[in-house]
């Protein structure tokens, strides 16, 4: 059954009317009519709207048909507006084509009308396609301009990221060596500690580069939400100071979903952060957790997430809001509403790369003066939860005497890990590159231990390295080291237990603990009881 076509008829002969309308029935139009006579109930008719179609008289005592149509393009443009009349001339006919009619159809020719409604719907029905097909182009045309500026900024955080992290290894290195040497009565260790503190935000924003752009690197483990949530409750309420209320609704049924801890943590404390700020007055801070079965795809994802059960989390703030202008930007890198300084225009873009990059979508909603809520969606799991090792103390760095050749192009860096390596007692040879490398590998393979080699080098890289070397010396260990994410995965293809990798920025520390770990790792050929030369240190 077809549903009825909301007619405004524009009439003053109540006869000419319901011929009209017997017309319309028996060519198979179904129709609601509503008769008006006047300007002034013309005008409220199509002020209310719910018209589909006007069907107007050119003569009206005191309201003129032109006026009519000229009403009607401004209230109503999109409705179909047909003149069925008895005195309109062709002359008069044309000119309301030209202003604006779709049609005109004589009362003596009333056969006409119903071809000409159904035309004049078809166009009608082929304009509201055209439009829907445009504005779905506009969307794409957004969302292809979207992506091309993320990956545009991805690549540039991926190229600054080896360079810059170089020079954040140098900072963070000599500023720990300079603070224990210097010990914590010194009146300059106050000045050198702020020093590592600086460099090591910096590292955390090439990280947010990183994260919203899906080129850093994850550990992803199968985790509970809810522990994830507990174990920031109390760095959270510090975050947001004493008059924001933090509320916590956690799942019953506890959860899981597979994600990167840090990564995760990061997400959670990004969206506080912003929440708080929302409120400068105080109010209320809400996070929820729940398993839902979805049915439709979250609005922002990168593939929609198809039904099924999810994990979700959401942050929910009584803050002042957003207009539909500013959500429409709240993923874009570097956009921000806040002052200058007072916020990178990240926090939210690493959101979204963090949550993609897991998999899931996220839900926005909000009002001005009525707050704004996070849903965050991720694929549930049914694995057993991960359950992390004690971590042991490290104490002092453990020391060795073994031969390390350091391979380095940046000068900066390869004096700080040569001098760090020598003070725990290491002999180290040092090579700029992979050909001097190679070189000096071959003058002197029956010393080497270990190989600590850059990934990306000009002119052999240290992939490539490791493979010369290996032919040389195949029970020498690599411990690859990087600034950009990607490498990773530069150990695929090395045999178990051979190798590692460090991410720069690293303090001494956490080289020194690398080298250790690797070095004391036993191969497989030591598993089984083959020799290896590298079973004893080498005398110095």
């Amino acid at each position: 059954m077809k549903t009825p076509l909301r007619l405004l008829q524009l009439e003053d002969n109540p006869v000419d009317a319901e011929l009209i309308m017997a017309t319309l029935s028996e060519g198979g139009i179904p129709c609601q009519s509503q008769l008006v006579d006047t300007r002034q109930a013309f005008l409220e008719a199509l002020k209310a709207g719910r018209i589909d179609l006007i069907l107007a008289d050119y003569s009206i005592p005191g309201f003129d048909g032109m006026a009519a149509l000229a009403l009607a393009r401004q209230h109503c443009p999109d409705v179909p507006f047909l003149f069925v009349s008895a005195t309109i001339g062709e002359e008069l006919a044309i000119d309301a084509m030209h202003q604006g009619a779709t049609d005109y159809v004589l009362k003596q020719r009333l056969g006409r009308l119903v071809p000409s409604i159904q035309r004049a719907l078809r166009e009608l029905d082929d304009r509201a396609e055209r439009k829907r097909a445009e504005e779905a182009l506009r969307q794409s045309e957004k969302q292809f301009r979207q992506s091309q500026k993320m990956e545009a900024v991805g690549r540039l955080a991926g190229g600054i990221a080896h360079d810059f992290n170089n020079l954040l290894t140098v900072i963070l290195g000599y500023s720990q060596v300079i603070s224990t040497e210097l010990g914590p009565q010194h009146p300059l260790r106050g000045k050198v500690d702020e020093t590592l503190k600086a460099g090591e935000r910096a590292a955390t924003l090439i990280r947010q580069l990183l994260a919203f752009s899906r080129k850093q690197s994850l550990d992803p483990k199968v985790l509970s939400l809810n522990t994830a949530v507990t174990s920031l409750v109390s760095l959270l309420g510090r975050l947001i100071g004493t008059n924001i209320k933090l509320v916590t609704t956690l799942d019953p049924t506890n959860g899981r979903l597979c994600a990167d801890q840090a990564q995760l943590e990061q997400v959670l404390v990004n969206l506080v952060v912003n929440a708080r700020d929302a409120m400068p007055n105080g109010g209320t801070l809400t996070i929820e957790t729940a398993q839902v079965e979805l049915t439709r795809s979250p609005v922002y994802h990168l593939t929609p997430l198809p039904p099924g059960p999810y994990v979700r989390l959401a942050v929910t703030d009584t803050g002042c809001g957003m207009d539909r202008k500013t959500q429409s930007h709240i993923f874009e890198p570097f956009f921000t509403t806040k002052g200058e300084g007072k916020g990178s225009g990240l926090g939210l873009s690493t959101v979204f790369g963090i949550v993609t990059q897991c998999g899931g979508a996220i839900d926005v909603t909000s009002r001005v003066g009525h707050g704004t809520r996070f849903d965050l969606y991720f694929p549930n799991v049914e694995s057993d939860l991960f359950i992390p090792p004690a971590i042991q103390s490290s104490g002092q760095p453990q020391r060795g005497t073994e031969t390390i050749l350091v391979v380095e192009d940046e000068p900066s860096v390869r004096t700080l890990v040569r001098d760090e390596l020598r003070k725990l007692g290491y002999r180290v040879i040092e090579a700029k590159s992979g050909i001097e490398a190679c070189l000096l590998a071959t003058q002197q393979a029956g010393s080497l231990q270990l190989l600590l080699t850059d990934v990306v080098m000009p002119g052999m890289g240290g992939r490539e390295l490791a493979q010369h070397l290996s032919a040389i010396k195949p029970d020498l260990r690599t411990l690859f080291m990087s600034g950009y994410m990607d490498d990773v995965g530069i150990m695929a293809g090395q045999e178990e237990g051979t190798s590692s990798f460090l991410q720069k920025p690293f303090t001494p520390e956490v080289l020194a603990r690398a080298v250790r770990d690797l070095l004391d790792l036993q191969t497989s050929s030591e598993k089984t009881g083959t020799p290896s030369s590298t079973s004893q240190p080498t005398p110095r």
